[in-house]
């Protein structure tokens, strides 16, 4: 389990993190989301122990990560992919973390065979590519068969057979009762891999809590609606307080009402209706909804730097 009570971090005068509250729970993946400059990577590190809270506190399974006496059993963590001695050898590279905490070879050649690096097991790991990086790195986070995983952008550099390995991965360990604490920018894959989002921007913590109830949080409802008499439904379904937008002809977006509403008043007056089908917000969609107030660097729309 990972704890912050109040954690905050001030670099002069940028508050990167500001009094941050959550709890990383066993049991489930935790995805952890923000723009870029939200404070996620600072949060990770103060973890971590790489960074030390201005104030506040975190702890890892009830103790700061410093003070435990053999860190690797107790937390595994990819939070650099590029933090290995390019000299080494992917082999030589997990023996020497081995080699800290006494674990045995027994356990770099499961790991090794876990992440499918048996291949490349004797190459420089500075050879690798983006994707055997990240692989060896999360190979180095699983050495100590530990309780808590805290895995920053894992599918970073992956192909498709990897990123399935990764989602497949931490579910498994997640079933097992261990804690797992994810990041990535990729929202369809945090779609599919978490139970549970944490969101934070501008260094606060905008939300927290299944990402079910995110999703289905985003908004009023929505729906598709065909019908071949557009102009007689929308001002009918206006007139029930409903927005109601036309993509193309014969189609109807509403938001505001429910598929029951919009048929009781087709019926009603008697608009022949062959379609209503209830839209269901992406992650996506609820992430950008969340966080638009929070977004420190702001892209400009491509018609504007075509000019």
């Amino acid at each position: 389990m990972i704890e912050a009570q109040d954690l905050t971090k001030v670099y002069g005068s940028k508050t990167a993190v500001a009094g941050a509250n959550f709890t990383v729970e066993p049991g489930r993946v935790t995805g952890f989301l923000g723009p870029n400059g939200a404070g996620k990577s600072t949060t990770m590190r103060m973890i971590m122990g790489l960074d030390r809270p201005t104030s506040g506190s975190v702890t890892v399974n009830g103790v700061p990560y410093a003070r435990h006496k053999a860190p690797l059993r107790e937390v595994g963590a990819l939070l650099d992919a590029k933090a290995v001695h390019t000299s080494r050898s992917a082999y030589n590279h997990l023996l020497a973390m081995a080699a800290t905490h006494g674990i045995p070879k027994a356990r770099v050649h499961e790991v090794i065979e876990m992440t499918g690096l048996e291949a490349v097991a004797r190459k420089k790991a500075g050879g690798f590519s983006l994707g055997m990086g990240q692989r060896l790195g999360i190979a180095g986070a699983l050495l100590g068969d530990p309780q808590v995983l805290i895995l920053d952008e894992p599918v970073n550099g992956l192909d498709p057979e990897g990123v399935v390995w990764v989602r497949n991965l931490v579910r498994y360990l997640a079933g097992q009762g261990r804690t797992v604490f994810l990041s990535s920018h990729l929202m369809s894959e945090m779609a599919q891999t978490a139970d549970h989002l944490i969101v934070i921007g501008r260094g606060r913590v905008i939300a927290d809590a299944p990402i079910r109830d995110i999703i289905s949080g985003k908004g009023q409802a929505r729906v598709r609606v065909r019908t071949e008499e557009p102009e007689r439904l929308a001002p009918l379904l206006t007139a029930e307080g409903a927005a109601v937008e036309s993509p193309e002809r014969e189609l109807l977006e509403v938001t505001g009402l429910d598929p029951r509403t919009i048929a009781a008043a087709a019926l009603a007056h008697q608009v022949m209706v062959y379609e209503l089908t209830p839209l269901v917000a992406s992650l996506e969609e609820a992430y950008m909804e969340l966080t638009k107030d929070d977004v420190e660097y702001h892209s400009l729309p491509a018609a504007e730097v075509s000019k």
